[in-house]
């Protein structure tokens, strides 16, 4: 029996998650600890899909050497790099040779779910179309494309991001698709810029060509903004998807690294994740959820509340940290402290005594001094 294949969809630039990919791919984002990509990785492996094709293009010497060949999951990935952007389809069709005339699943890379693939893969197949799009039901339809079906799950037209008013349907594209390989009838030739949304399902209605809508169950979050990162993250921290979590479940809600320091008189609320190498000094409190990035250091009675840090980085003495996102290798000083939503980029240092107001964005490599106070 033949290989199942997937082509996985990275090359894109994560511009709404910025200044958390300023530095990285958004496929690299971590959610609890791990780049979103693995997390999708370990879906393909979970539904038997050993063939991987995954396209590049912004960061894509960090994706090549985290996954390498895929054997460290039993699998084998191979890379297709675009040196210009060739749009969801055309990157596709770039790599068409890869899926040998076979069934072929289409899955972004920077997107969390623990979608049923293999209920998916046998509705494509039952239906018998080119293709079959799975579809999340939302309730917010101004943030999506939705997709309207008829009583067949026929795909018959689509709406672009309608007010809730105007909304004919509340399901929307989750970037997951099963095709047979007739699709590239329908597509331009290779190295030409193509896109599903805007371009091939328009083109099929147009042409009367039958594809479907597959209506799951689960959960799907695209992480498409800072607010949608930081749900995935506790989504996943309070088990409302099913991901692997790293590190060792010492009890309900919370997991620890290997070689982590944990000192007298710290509390620690669940949820927590807290990677490998940490240090967490006397009189530290971490109030779920709560996620530690590896060879995080957290000071003395420093305070964590409902926040994100990535790895190698300092949260100092009396340091507080509530409700925010800090990228790797951000060091927060003594007293300094970092409030609901403020986001701040890989590599900076917010300097002794700094507070940062919340919703305010510091980019990477930025160091914030006493200059420049009350940010």
């Amino acid at each position: 029996m033949s290989r199942k294949k997937a082509m996985v969809l990275a090359a894109g630039l994560g511009t709404r998650l910025r200044p958390l990919t300023d530095l990285i791919s958004k496929p690299m984002a971590p959610i609890v600890n791990k780049p979103v990509m693995e997390h999708i990785i370990d879906l393909l492996v979970k539904y038997g899909f050993r063939d991987i094709v995954c396209n590049l293009h912004y960061f894509p010497e960090e994706i090549k050497n985290h996954f390498g060949d895929g054997s460290k999951w039993g699998i084998n990935i191979v890379y297709s790099f675009e040196e210009e952007l060739l749009g969801t389809a055309g990157g596709v069709r770039k790599v068409e040779d890869f899926f040998e005339g076979q069934t072929f699943l289409v899955i972004s890379g920077d997107a969390l779910t623990d979608i049923d693939l293999s209920g998916a893969y046998k509705f494509h197949k039952e239906k018998k179309g080119v293709g079959t799009l799975v579809l999340t039901e939302v309730e917010d339809t101004s943030q999506f494309g939705v997709v309207l079906l008829d009583k067949d799950k026929r795909i018959k037209g689509f709406q672009e991001k309608p007010l809730s008013g105007e909304a004919k349907s509340n399901l929307a594209n989750s970037g997951i698709y099963f095709f047979e390989t007739d699709v590239f009838k329908f597509m331009p030739p290779k190295g030409q810029f193509y896109d599903f949304g805007k371009n091939l399902f328009p083109k099929l209605l147009e042409k009367d060509i039958p594809y479907y809508g597959y209506k799951h169950k689960r959960y799907w979050n695209d992480v498409g903004s800072l607010d949608e990162y930081q749900q995935g993250n506790f989504d996943a921290l309070e088990g409302k998807v099913k991901v692997k979590i790293p590190g060792k479940k010492i009890k309900e809600g919370a997991w620890i690294g290997k070689n982590c320091q944990i000192h007298e008189n710290v509390t620690i609320i669940p949820p927590v994740c807290i990677g490998d190498g940490c240090t967490i000094k006397k009189g530290a409190k971490l109030y779920g959820p709560i996620i530690l990035g590896n060879n995080t250091t957290v000071d003395e009675r420093a305070i964590l509340y409902r926040g994100i840090k990535w790895g190698s980085g300092y949260i100092g003495k009396d340091a507080s940290l509530i409700g925010a996102i800090i990228g790797y290798k951000t060091e927060i000083k003594d007293n300094a402290s970092v409030l609901e939503k403020a986001v701040i980029g890989s590599k900076s240092v917010i300097k002794d005594g700094i507070k940062i107001h919340p919703s305010v964005k510091i980019m990477s490599n930025e160091v914030i001094d006493i200059d420049r106070k009350n940010t």
